[in-house]
């Protein structure tokens, strides 16, 4: 086998390089076994907010119920109640009576 057709058909030797960037930190927080990483207060300390907490709770909170009053005062857009009005208001343009009443015997 000549040595052009054994390069081909083997895999290469080489590696691909591997990137690293950074260095030497540690990939992510080591687990402590607290909650969120926070440490428990002494009894009777209250736990101070940070700045964020207020934001992202009001934030958050109040763009769900503005999101939940869109939703519910959204109009209606569904076909059958699109073809029920058209027809209702070409049956009474015809003058014929749009409301069912039932035949007494």
């Amino acid at each position: 086998m000549s040595l052009l057709a054994r390069s081909l058909t083997r895999a290469p030797l080489r590696r691909t390089p591997i990137l690293t960037r950074g260095g030497g930190h540690q990939e992510y927080n080591l687990p402590t076994g607290y909650l969120f990483g926070e440490k428990p207060l002494p009894a009777g300390v209250k736990r101070t907010k940070e700045d964020w907490e207020s934001l992202y709770f009001w934030g958050f909170f109040g763009s769900m119920a503005f999101a939940t009053a869109l939703i519910y005062y959204k109009p209606d857009t569904n076909l059958h109640t699109w073809a029920y009005r058209e027809a209702k208001a070409r049956m009474e343009a015809r003058g014929e009576a749009t409301e069912y009443k039932p035949e007494e015997n």
